[in-house]
């Protein structure tokens, strides 16, 4: 398991709340992790407004209700997922350790999606880091990514891979993902990954299939 901060911090707080866009029982459809059975948490809040962003609503919390951390464990619960996929918005605008030893004191694996725009919070099995251009992350999220995703919506798109690229560990996997609204990009991604076998191809398996 990966410890952030050199130690677990300890914050047992189950009235701890969060905004919640939406919880749900899904297959994982996109990276490392596709068709993993998981429950997915998408906290509200972002501030790294990517034009091309397909969750537009998560940007601001004011529109979602607030959610303590028992109710969210409770919802997890009911779906018997032994992974929870903690995702946004940017959730690392939030302090996530109430969550995290929450999930983790009833056995959970934890995954984590971030732009890493954010200090890291919270104790992760696994964190998907997905870098965008219009707000770059911290350099101290670099370390702890176990996945690079990149999003590929145009050419410079993949420059900016190759400078992400440069930051992570070695044993860090790395995906390019084209950016659904864009049918280039597909074309794009596959070449380059033909000419580039140090990438892989993630899709957003999900959006084929119709499901959430």
């Amino acid at each position: 398991m990966l410890l952030r901060q050199k130690e677990i911090v300890e914050v047992d707080n189950l009235t701890f709340e969060y905004p919640v866009v939406e919880m749900f029982h899904s297959l994982q459809g996109e990276g490392f992790w596709t068709g993993t059975n998981a429950f997915f948490i998408r906290l509200a809040g972002c501030d790294v407004y990517c034009p091309w962003c397909d969750q537009k609503d998560t940007w601001s919390t004011k529109r979602h209700p607030f959610f303590p951390v028992s109710e969210i464990i409770e919802e997890a619960d009911k779906t018997g997922a032994p992974l929870v996929i903690i995702t946004g918005g940017e959730p690392l605008l939030h302090n996530l350790f109430p969550l995290t030893n929450a999930l983790r004191k009833k056995g959970y694996r934890i995954h984590l999606e971030t732009s890493g725009s954010r200090e890291l919070t919270g104790v992760f099995d696994w964190i998907t880091l997905s870098p965008k251009p219009y707000k770059k992350p911290l350099d101290s999220i670099y370390e702890y990514a176990n996945e690079l995703k990149i999003v590929v919506d145009k050419e410079s798109d993949l420059l900016w891979a190759e400078s992400e690229a440069k930051k992570v560990r070695k044993d860090c996997w790395k995906y390019l993902q084209p950016q659904w609204d864009n049918k280039g990009s597909r074309e794009l991604v596959v070449k380059y990954i033909l000419t580039h076998p140090h990438w892989r191809l993630s899709l957003q398996t999900h959006k084929f299939l119709n499901i959430k």
